[in-house]
């Protein structure tokens, strides 16, 4: 059972106002690349080869046209279209055919963070029949998911919780097993009317087949005007290890 890489770079960015206006936020700057390059970079961190990029109808030639084959960054891109914004869950099950067999490590597009993911996957492969979330320690969890902790194992995530049950914010960096795309199948659109990614990791939690681990170092999304002047500033004062 190997593994494969996955970078979901779907989403207008309408919180990026006129920016994107004619592009995909992913392809805005941050620090020295466009903003795909450093999920992507992470992944091939890990010694992945085979990534597969998701993205909508609007702008993925762009991305074809900026990565190609993805011969200059010595791997193999595959590329598929998420028709309609459906979800972070619906995007990953476009993955089924690519990842069929394997294990996925997921990142979305618009996280940027310092350290590699390498000591991640070193310790999910310890349960490769696990699923496993990367946390970060933030000063404001009650903004995001939010992660209950039991020794190594995770036992609650809440979404922006009122009283959060610790500090550990849950960040756009996921390793499935290949069990992924069945329970994907089983899921029902929220009240937005998407397939949540959290009704995945809840569904592993409930098997106590969730593990994690805590990165160092900074973490931000960069999907609206201050986040992504965010991103930028702290990838020139530290640029990522991948």
């Amino acid at each position: 059972m190997g593994i494969r890489g996955i970078v979901l770079a779907g989403g207008k960015g309408t919180r990026l106002g006129e920016l994107t206006k004619v592009t995909n936020k992913h392809l805005l700057p941050v620090g020295q690349w466009p903003m795909v390059y450093h999920p992507l970079k992470k992944i091939l961190g890990t010694g992945i080869k085979d990534v597969l990029l998701v993205s909508g109808t609007e702008h993925m030639g762009d991305f074809v046209e900026l990565l190609g084959s993805g011969k200059d960054h010595q791997c193999a891109l595959t590329y598929r279209v998420q028709d309609e914004a459906g979800g972070i869950a619906q995007a990953l099950g476009l993955a089924e055919g690519f990842s069929a067999g394997h294990r996925s490590l997921v990142i979305l597009g618009d996280n940027i963070f310092e350290s590699p993911v390498t000591p991640m996957l070193e310790e999910a492969n310890q349960h490769p029949d696990w699923a496993w979330i990367g946390l970060k320690e933030v000063p404001d969890p009650g903004r995001y998911g939010v992660a209950e902790l039991n020794g190594k194992q995770v036992v609650g995530i809440e979404e922006k919780p009122k009283n959060p049950k610790s500090s550990y914010a849950v960040i756009g960096v996921y390793i499935y097993p290949p069990d992924v795309f069945e329970i994907i199948k089983t899921l029902k659109p929220s009240g937005r009317g998407e397939l949540e990614i959290t009704d995945v990791n809840n569904h592993y939690l409930r098997q106590g087949r969730m593990g994690y681990t805590i990165l160092e170092g900074y973490w931000t999304d960069a999907g609206t005007l201050d986040s992504l002047v965010h991103a930028n500033s702290l990838v020139y004062k530290s640029p990522p290890r991948f």
